[in-house]
Order: structure tokens, then C-alpha cells, then sequence
């Protein structure tokens, strides 16, 4: 069955945002969300180290609760990882603003940090973070008072400490984005130092040719979901962004003998 939050990826998409899809997102949730009425903003709690380590955790749940414990993702280079497009276990008991059913009616995303005070959270995953919600808020016809950190939203007050940076500064840089006071992040560069075209959906050419023969998938030239997807796996086994887009340092490690 495929859940009702497909439109995210489009939406983080169209913001300038990095996206990369989990396998089996559209069809992933503890059944499907309600009309939705926020965001509710979390931190992962997990390792220091890595750009997402937690993603395989919060995409199948911990052992003493189900997955997916949210619908998205934020690594710490800025991108937003697809879980669910189902409800999601992120919430738990609580209110924010007299609204008390979280998992049906928030979108929750996880971001990657340890919480802990000698975690500092780049200025890039801060920035993703505020403009994702953003435009999440905006696609669903709501304001910037309805972001809240999971600390914010728990009850009793003081059972969650998540996010650990201030929510009421978070919710003001929201605010000017979705107002069009704060400039968009910069795109993907058109091509890399040698002339290489950026290429993505729907790029056609020789140099899509290539890049499917390197990959493997069938050399039609057209650069379709199945050429996205086999470069969204080249990516995470070198170590990269796995956005399906091939830019510069894509190229670059295609390029590797």
C-alpha cells in the first residue's frame, strides 16, 4: 500500500534541498497519517561520528519500539533521507497547540546529532533543517508557530530534551523563509571543473550512456528512475550523498578506474 505522504520528496526538492529515498518509503508506516497540522522537530541521540548513522534505526524501529520512528531524516551535510510516507512513531503523548495526536497529524524528522553540548550542529543541517520545515509547513497550509521540538510537544513536560537548540530562534528563521526574507542555498553546480553536465531526471545523451554503462543499468541514454536509483547505490557505496543526481563529485568517482 502506498501512503499518503509521497509529495514529500517533491516538495524538499523544489526548496533546493538534498533528498535521498529510502527503499520502501512510499509504502512504509504504521498505517497512514490524518490532516496534517506541523512538524515536530527531534534529534536522533545517536553516534558523533557519520553523516546518518542512525537512518537504519529509525527506518526499522528499536526493540522496544516500532519503526519508523519518523518520516524523515536530516543528515549532518544538509540531506533529508525519505523513511515513511506513513504515520510514524515520533510523538508519543503530548500537546501542541491543543493538538495531541502527533503521529497522526505532525510529520517528524530526525536529525542526526548526540545531543550532547560538544555536538555542535553545522551551520549546513541547521539550515536544511529550518528550510525543509519550511517548506513542509507551507505545502500543508501552515505557519511557523507549527514547528515544535519533541521536548516542546512531550508530556509530562521535561520526558523529552529533543531537539537540544533553541526552538524559538529555529521558528523565527522558518518564519522569514516561508516569508521570502532568507536567500534559497545554493544549487548543485551545472558541471564540474572538466565540462561535465550535472545530470538527473530527465537528462538525455551520450553522457547519460556513460555514466548507465558505469552503474550498470541498460545504455538507453535516458536517465530514468531505474539509471537514479543504480546511482543513488553507486553513491552509498563510495561514501556519498545517495541524491541520484550526478554532479561533481559524483563524476569524480565514476571517473575512478
Amino acid at each position: 500500500m502506498t501512503f499518503s505522504l509521497t509529495w514529500l520528496p517533491q516538495v524538499l526538492g523544489t526548496a533546493g534541498l538534498k533528498v535521498a529515498l529510502q527503499p520502501g518509503w512510499e509504502s512504509r508506516g504504521r498505517g497512514d497519517v490524518g490532516p496534517l497540522r506541523g512538524v515536530v522537530c527531534h534529534h536522533t541521540a545517536g553516534p558523533r561520528a557519520g553523516n546518518m548513522p542512525s537512518l537504519s534505526v529509525v527506518t526499522a524501529g528499536r526493540p522496544d519500539l516500532e519503526g519508523p520512528l519518523a518520516q524523515l531524516c536530516l543528515g549532518r551535510d544538509g540531506t533529508f533521507y525519505v523513511v515513511a510516507a506513513g504515520r510514524a512513531n515520533h510523538a508519543g503523548r503530548g500537546s501542541w497547540c491543543g493538538i495531541e495526536t502527533g503521529n497522526t497529524s505532525f510529520v517528524g524528522i530526525e536529525a542526526e546529532n548526540s545531543g550532547q553540548p560538544d555536538d555542535p550542529w553545522p551551520r549546513v543541517q541547521i539550515d536544511a533543517y529550518q528550510r525543509g520545515v519550511a517548506a513542509i509547513l507551507a505545502h500543508v497550509g501552515a505557519a511557523a508557530d507549527m514547528c515544535c521540538g519533541h521536548k516542546e510537544y512531550a508530556l509530562p513536560p521535561g520526558r523529552k530534551v529533543d531537539p537540544s537548540f533553541d526552538m524559538a530562534p529555529f521558528r523565527r528563521a522558518v518564519a522569514e523563509i516561508m516569508a521570502g526574507k532568507s536567500p534559497a542555498p545554493p544549487a548543485i553546480p551545472p558541471s564540474d571543473v572538466l565540462g561535465r553536465q550535472t545530470l538527473r531526471r530527465p537528462t538525455e545523451g551520450d553522457a547519460v550512456r556513460w555514466v548507465q554503462l558505469r552503474v550498470g543499468v541498460a545504455a538507453d541514454g535516458s536517465f530514468g528512475p531505474n539509471t537514479e536509483a543504480a546511482v543513488r547505490a553507486f553513491q552509498r557505496r563510495v561514501a556519498l550523498v545517495p541524491d541520484g543526481i550526478v554532479g561533481p563529485k559524483t563524476w569524480a568517482a565514476l571517473s575512478v578506474p
